[in-house]
């Protein structure tokens, strides 16, 4: 059913002549506007994730006015609306605790204003899904508009990835292969534009998923950052979210079941991050839909890594994944995968949304039979350490772990592991499993990219360059190597990781999906009888709300308070 103007949202706060909507007509006068600017139109939110310190959004304060050109083409009223900006690389203890920040303020800022529709402007790891979340609870027709990937990095004519190759060169500085002076070269040229990572990391996963779940125009997410193509989108996203309003396409008509196993089969071949895995079961528990790991395992152990980007791929970065053809080349290169009645916010079925799509480069979207990674990108892992669970990236790590036994050496803070780990007397080899525990959503506090930890430096200057490694914190997306991360329950709530020891033998097997510590139940029943709960990190303010109702990584991160199963809906805002 079509909707008129009399039944926006924005109605209630402008459409009769009573005492409340005098001011609230007066105070838009106030700034410039009269009745022409909103009476009969939709009014268009634009929740703007710019700041001073997010480089990945350096941009939005142009691409917001593109943005306003195209709902103001389309009959539509723009309103900008700042919001919380969480620049990944900034932001301490970690973005992550401020995820649900983020949710909450999208929530609330769409309910308390006059709202009819929202643009969603993010890109950094933790926007797309915090921004998503929050309009997934409000339900108002919705567009998410992504930053786009950065332009690929350069040094001494070598094409350097974000995140990856910092982790590379530093444990070439590290192990003392490369100078300082190098090293400040890779500084300079990692990062040339603004835009987020172009590696696979964490904000090219989200963004992708984003667009996989129909909540992006078609193909948005690959558009690289400074390309004329992303303004142009910008605009064409202000034109179709006036479209919106009046159809009341919302999330709820988009995001169903099937939309998110579709997200999810996107993510394995594209080589994503394993913090796909928290923000895709928050985002699904948001709209009511029950993803749990199990769903990311099977689709794993199906569909194959496509996408030749780092890190899981060899060489190319997301502006060569563009140029090849981009999201919608690779959902048509796994439509077997895909359910493809599923709309997006074009209002189409996914069919017809990557009916024209090709692929132009079969090296970077590589064909379903010559993948990159013969099964996806993630595995789900199980067994006493981690009962609830824990992920690694089988894809972006070496072959030799895909069953490893070895002692463990266990380091409960992060200062801990800083004040050791290039110690030359540290008692460790190649085959020992490298512990940090006590790094999770509450013990971090908010869950730090901790795990991908460094190798120790004796063992860099005899050539290793993978460990296996444990802990219950997150790692970047950009980061490789046999990282086991988000191990459920974290061990500052008690969980077994909590009871390991240096010493105890560890063994992970990835065919059978199963981690373990070596040790009898006796024993562990023996080492919890004397465990001594931590305290909580905070005591006041946004961290003590934060460490009282996060859920366990396995669960989403998400509060409990928030998610759709918690209590009544909130009503609508009465105008009095």
């Amino acid at each position: 059913m079509t909707k008129t103007p009399e039944q926006f949202r924005s109605h209630r706060w402008f459409g009769d002549q009573g005492l409340r909507t005098f001011g609230h007509r007066s105070r838009m006068r106030q700034m410039g506007y009269d009745p022409q600017d909103w009476e009969g139109r939709p009014i268009i939110g634009i929740i703007n994730t710019w700041s001073d310190i997010n480089p990945c959004h350096a941009h939005f304060r142009n691409r917001a006015e593109f943005v306003k050109k195209g709902i103001l083409q389309s009959g539509g009223f723009p309103l900008e609306l700042p919001a919380l900006s969480l620049a990944e690389q900034f932001v301490k203890p970690s973005a992550m605790m401020y995820r649900n920040l983020l949710a909450m303020e999208v929530e609330e800022l769409i309910r308390s204003h006059p709202i009819d529709g929202v643009i969603l402007m993010g890109g950094c790891d933790k926007t797309t899904p915090g921004l998503l979340m929050g309009a997934i609870s409000m339900d108002v027709p919705a567009i998410y508009l992504p930053a786009g990937p950065m332009l690929r990095g350069n040094w001494h004519g070598k094409t350097l990835g974000s995140g990856s190759d910092s982790w590379k060169y530093w444990d070439e500085l590290r192990a003392g292969t490369i100078t300082r002076a190098d090293w400040e070269g890779v500084e300079r040229g990692i990062a040339r534009s603004y835009g987020h990572c172009m590696t696979m990391g964490t904000a090219s996963t989200m963004t992708a998923i984003a667009d996989a779940l129909g909540m992006t125009l078609p193909g948005a997410s690959s558009i690289p950052a400074p390309d004329s193509n992303h303004k142009a989108m910008s605009k064409a996203a202000g034109r179709r979210i006036v479209e919106m309003v009046p159809e009341d396409l919302k999330p709820s008509n988009i995001l169903r079941p099937p939309s998110f196993r579709n997200a999810i089969a996107v993510a394995m071949a594209m080589g994503c991050s394993t913090n796909a895995i928290i923000h895709l079961i928050a985002i699904a528990r948001r709209a009511g839909v029950p993803i749990t790991l199990d769903d990311f395992d099977a689709a794993s152990r199906k569909v194959p890594v496509m996408a030749n980007v780092r890190p899981s791929g060899d060489q190319y970065l997301m502006e060569d994944f563009y140029y090849a053809g981009g999201l919608p080349a690779l959902m048509k290169q796994i439509a077997p995968y895909l359910d493809l009645e599923m709309i997006s916010v074009t209002g189409r079925p996914l069919a017809e949304d990557i009916r024209q799509a090709e692929v132009f480069n079969d090296d970077v979207i590589r064909p379903l039979e010559k993948p990159i990674y013969q099964e996806g990108a993630l595995a789900v892992l199980r067994g006493n350490l981690a009962p609830d669970g824990c992920v690694i990236k089988p894809s972006a790590c070496s072959a030799a772990f895909q069953d490893h036994k070895g002692p463990a050496l266990v380091f409960d803070t992060y200062e801990e592991l800083k004040e050791h780990i290039d110690d030359e007397n540290l008692e460790v080899t190649k085959d020992t499993v490298l512990v940090l525990r006590n790094s999770g959503p509450v013990g971090g506090p908010g869950m730090p990219e901790w795990g991908m930890l460094p190798i120790p430096k004796k063992l860099l200057r005899e050539g290793v360059r993978d460990m296996l490694r444990l802990s219950d914190a997150r790692m970047s997306g950009t980061s490789y190597g046999a990282c086991v991360l988000h191990i459920s329950p974290e061990a500052h709530v008690g969980g077994p990781l909590a009871l390991l020891k240096t010493g105890d033998l560890v063994h992970m097997n990835i065919p059978e999906r199963s981690i373990n510590m070596l040790v009898s139940a006796e024993e562990l029943e023996r080492r919890r009888a004397n465990w001594v709960p931590k305290t909580r990190p905070f005591g006041r303010g946004f961290g003590r709300m934060y460490a009282e109702h996060v859920s366990q990584a396995h669960q989403g991160c998400d509060f409990d308070f928030l998610e759709t199963s918690a209590g009544d809906p909130v009503p609508e805002p009465k105008i009095f």
